[in-house]
């Protein structure tokens, strides 16, 4: 007689779970893993979720997602939307108002953001490095320009974007071998996905202080991504500022320079030695 053995859920036909999130829960089982099992299965493409869809994301049963899900729908995590899915909560966006390199630094840049959205009529974004991604802590479209990928608190991969490139090229050593070590991910052919053509961009980067990208990330419209790094009290990278335009439309050199003396603002904002007003000597010499 034969004997079958029971798939675990992560391996039974149709379960499409984040294995990400799935090998966190079992490696734990934690009540807090849990718990960040339930949040993680929401994503950009994933923004409102009936029960079973998060308890197949999570890879939690449905009795355990069930409880999990009223918990913090009390919290105020999650909301449930008239349709009977759920999403994030504004609780969420409450805490996350508290980041330092979050929300508060886009209060801080919004003021320039939006000087850089009128000067250019590009798509404007301002993102951070989250691990190996890039996640945009505020973005501002423009009106008949190239569609925007990106909105706030979206991430894309480092090596698919013009602020992705540039927070790799400055982030520490390990961080870029770990990435330059990974699969790189292709969205379009042109994406770059040699790991040695990535490190001699990452190198073109650091001399020029420039991050470009074209036609990365999407091929229905030509696109081409522009960006320079921000600094911090430390003068360390704390975020990279970038435009996105049609290719064609506009030289990558011609934004430049305003997105440096924007990049420079905001950077003197947050304290950045280097962005400070240099001064003048109060003596004279005849």
């Amino acid at each position: 007689m034969t004997t079958t053995r029971a798939l675990p859920p992560a391996e039974r036909p149709g379960r499409e779970i984040d294995r990400r999130v799935a090998g966190r829960v079992s490696a734990g089982a934690t009540a807090a893993g849990r718990v960040l099992a339930v949040l993680d299965a929401f994503g950009p493409a994933h923004a409102a979720l009936t029960l079973s869809e998060i308890s197949r994301r999570s890879g939690l049963s449905l009795t355990t997602t069930h409880r999990l899900v009223g918990e913090l729908r009390t919290w105020g995590a999650l909301e449930r939307g008239p349709d009977g899915r759920y999403g994030i909560g504004l609780r969420l966006l409450e805490l996350g108002a508290l980041a330092p390199h979050g929300l508060q630094l886009r209060e801080v840049a919004v003021p320039y953001l939006d000087d850089l959205h009128q000067a250019t009529r590009a798509n404007v974004v301002l993102g951070v490095r989250d691990g190996s991604d890039v996640v945009y802590v505020e973005a501002l479209r423009a009106r008949g320009a190239v569609k925007l990928m990106s909105r706030i608190g979206g991430r894309w991969p480092l090596h698919v974007t013009g602020t992705g490139l540039v927070l790799l090229a400055f982030a520490a050593p390990e961080v870029q071998e770990e990435v330059l070590s990974g699969p790189l991910k292709r969205f379009t052919s042109e994406t770059i996905t040699d790991p040695q053509v990535l490190r001699r961009r990452l190198a073109d980067v650091r001399r020029t202080g420039v991050g470009i990208a074209e036609n990365q990330l999407t091929a229905d419209v030509p696109a081409l991504a522009v960006a320079v790094p921000v600094r911090g009290a430390g003068d360390e990278v704390v975020a990279a500022l970038g435009v996105t335009v049609e290719q064609g439309t506009v030289q990558a050199q011609a934004l430049v320079p305003v997105l440096n003396a924007t990049a420079r603002g905001i950077s003197r904002a947050l304290g950045a030695p280097s962005a400070q007003p240099t001064r003048r000597s109060a003596h004279t010499h005849g």
